[in-house]
C-alpha cells in the first residue's frame, strides 16, 4: 500500500518512516527557501499545539505557522540543520538540530526593535514531535537554546540591574 506521507489517511498506526517523513516535511516547509508556512500548519491535526517552551508561546489554529514566518522574516536564508532524528513508538519523533541564518530582518524586544545586524546566528535546539495515528503533528515542542541565540544578537543579561533590583526588595519573607 502507497501512502503519502504528509497526509496519511491510513486508520492504522503510522510507521516510524512515515512518521520522521512527516516532521522532515515540516522542517522543510520552514526553510528560507520554501517558507511554506501554511504547508506548515497543515501538518498539524484540527486541535494541535505548537509550543515554543523556552520563550512561555503556544500557538493553535491559524496561528500554528506564526513563529515559521517570524523566523524567515528575521532570517530569509534560515535553515534548520537535523543531526539526530530518533523516532519512539512510531508516535514520537525527537530531532536534535541547529538553527542557522543571517539577520536580515529586525527583532522586536520589549524594549524596542534590534535592526538587522547581518549577525551570523547558528542556535542548539531539540525538538519534540507527537503524532496521532493519522500522521498529524499533534503536539510540536520546541527548545531553542535562547541564551545562545540573544548573545548571537547582541543581548547580554543584565546581571547588576538584576541584582540591584534585588538588593532594594530587600530579603524575601
Amino acid at each position: 500500500m502507497t501512502t503519502d506521507t504528509a497526509t496519511h489517511t491510513d486508520t492504522a498506526a503510522i510507521t516510524e518512516a512515515e512518521a520522521e517523513a512527516v516532521v522532515r516535511a515540516a522542517y522543510r516547509a520552514a526553510e528560507g527557501d520554501v517558507l511554506d508556512v501554511q504547508g506548515f500548519a497543515d501538518l498539524f491535526a484540527e486541535d494541535g499545539v505548537f509550543n515554543n517552551v523556552n520563550a512561555g508561546e503556544t500557538y493553535r489554529g491559524e496561528h500554528l505557522g506564526d513563529l515559521v514566518g517570524f523566523m524567515g522574516a528575521l532570517a530569509s536564508d534560515i535553515h534548520r540543520e537535523l543531526h539526530r532524528f530518533h523516532v519512539v513508538n512510531k508516535n514520537l519523533v525527537v530531532v536534535e538540530l541547529r538553527i542557522q541564518g543571517t539577520v536580515t530582518g529586525p527583532f522586536p524586544t520589549p524594549a524596542g526593535v534590534i535592526p538587522p545586524s547581518g549577525q551570523k546566528l547558528d542556535i542548539p535546539t531539540a525538538d519534540f514531535w507527537y503524532l496521532d495515528d493519522a500522521g498529524k503533528v499533534k503536539t510540536f515542542n520546541c527548545y531553542v537554546g535562547v541564551n545562545i541565540m540573544l548573545a548571537q544578537l547582541g543581548v547580554q543579561p543584565d546581571f547588576a540591574g538584576a541584582v540591584g533590583a534585588s538588593a532594594s526588595a530587600g530579603p524575601a519573607d
